[in-house]
Formats: structure tokens, sequence, C-alpha cells
């Protein structure tokens, strides 16, 4: 695929994408074609407890059909972050797509201690998942504004509105929905689309060894599970649809976004959405500034 008007592939950059919904999202944009810049700090199998590398990925792309391309970065320096969207620049000229996926998940985040009783670095997701955020769109939007279009997609989740894991955990969900709202009011000018998306429960390696552990907690959840490409596959609809900047500063749930681009998941599933497992849905955001 190419982008609109143009001969050269879509270029994307998914950040955090070793691993689970990162690799599938990423995978997913190569199977379109896309040339995508898959970044992260695993590069050798071992450096993490859990499986899945940024080469790894980057060839998984490229065997889908995309061309898949391993940064090494960790999303909290921002000298390394800066790197990355220079060395794009200098190689593509332009950025088409940002999904901004980092997240620093730590292992004992859940549980039914209260937050006091929990490591305090389980609250680096405010670094690395919140601030890393901004930084990277910071950066892409230097790319993306002169050429008056792109896509920046926040990967999110339900618990921006109800408990889930801590209060760190609720507050980067519930602020990268609030950075995707107020960075589309800047972005609209020049035909930048911002948005989040809740991803449902992931079929993810983390995911499956919770499920194994306690059976009787999750009956029946693992038939449930989006697979971690299905985000990357409504992503690349959004990129696609001419009306996207209709969408533009909105909470979108995947599940729904699935039934308005008729994309189902692994065998024909349609994920339910967290307005029907859950009962609830995203904050209206209000576009109207006040301040500038």
């Amino acid at each position: 695929m190419t982008s609109p008007g143009g001969e050269q592939p879509v270029v994307a950059v998914v950040t955090g994408a070793s691993r689970s919904a990162g690799r599938g999202i990423a995978v997913a944009l190569g199977c379109h074609g896309c040339t995508v810049y898959v970044t992260g700090r695993t590069e050798r199998p071992g450096e993490s407890a859990l499986s899945g590398t940024i080469h790894e990925t980057a060839e998984a792309v490229s065997a889908v059909g995309g061309t898949g391309v391993a940064v090494r970065v960790d999303h909290a320096d921002d000298d390394q972050v800066r790197a990355l969207f220079a060395r794009v620049s200098r190689e593509q000229g332009r950025l088409d797509i940002l999904v901004n996926n980092a997240c620093a998940l730590h292992e004992e985040q859940s549980g039914p201690r209260g937050f006091w009783e929990k490591p305090l670095e389980v609250a680096d997701m405010l670094d690395v998942g919140l601030r890393s955020g901004y930084v990277a769109t910071h950066l892409a939007a230097r790319l993306m504004v002169p050429r008056r279009g792109g896509l920046v997609v926040f990967t999110s989740a339900s618990g921006a509105v109800h408990y889930v894991f801590h209060p760190a955990y609720g507050a980067q969900k519930a602020g990268v929905d609030k950075l995707a709202a107020d960075m589309a009011v800047d972005f609209e000018p020049y035909g930048v689309a911002s948005v989040s998306v809740w991803m449902g429960p992931l079929r993810t390696e983390r995911m499956l060894q919770r499920i194994s552990s306690e059976p009787e907690r999750f009956d029946g959840a693992a038939e449930t599970l989006e697979t971690t490409e299905y985000t990357g596959h409504l992503i690349w609809a959004l990129y696609r649809d001419p009306a996207v900047m209709e969408l533009s500063g909105q909470t979108l749930i995947g599940a729904e976004l699935g039934l308005r681009y008729g994309i189902t998941d692994q065998d024909g599933r349609q994920p339910p959405s967290y307005r029907d497992t859950f009962g609830v849905a995203p904050r209206v955001q209000y576009p109207t500034p006040v301040i500038r």
C-alpha cells in the first residue's frame, strides 16, 4: 500500500513493539505494506522475562509484506527518542502513523493489595506510558504538520474510567485519552488526526500466564481475548478513512471500530465492547479551547 497521493509505502512508528500489543500492531501494519519502525529495549532473547525482541518483530513485519526497521529506544530517555525521529526524517522524509504503545508495566501491578503495598515502581508507567507518549508525539508532529496529514494513536483501555490494578494504571489510561483529545485541538488546522483506542483484553503471553495460574477466576476469558494484531488492522482502517478527522480527539473502543469498518478478529470473531462487558464508555472530551 502507498500513502494517499504518493508512490511510497506508508511510514509508521510503533513504540514498545518488542512483544504483545506493540508487536501485533506492527505486524498488522506490515500486512498492509507499511514501513514500520519498531521500538523497544529488548534486542536479544533473554534480556526480558517475556519473549520477544525488536529484531524479531521487525523480521515478522517484513515477512508479511512490509518493511520492518528495528530501533532500540528507551522511551524514558528523550535523547534516544529524538534520535529515533531524526532517523525517520533522514531515511523517509516523513511520518504517516505514530502508535504510542510503549508502557512500563510492572510484574507486581496486579493483585488485591492496596497501592501502598505494591512497589513504587508501578508508577513508572506515568513516565514511560504517559509522558513518553507526549514526547514522541511532540517530535512526530514536526514531521506530520508540514505535510498536513497523519494519524497519531494512543493505545489505551477501559481502566481510564474504572478501577483496574492500581491508581497509576488508571491515571495513565485516562491521561493518554486526554492527550489524544487535546492534541487533536492543536492538530485540527493541519489535518492530523489524534485518537485513543481502548484495546480489549489481549491474547498476550502475560495474560495467558495469568489465566493458566488462576483458571477459576478467568473461566472462559480466553475465548473473548483480542489478538494483538486486531488493533493494528483497526489503525490501518482509521488511517485510510477519508472521514478520520471527524473522529479526531475521541477515545474509541476498538471492538466498536471493528463494527464500523467491518473488521473481525481471528476466525471471524467480533470482540465484545466494554459497553457490554463492563457497562462503561469513554468520557466525553469537549474540544472547545478556553485559553491558548
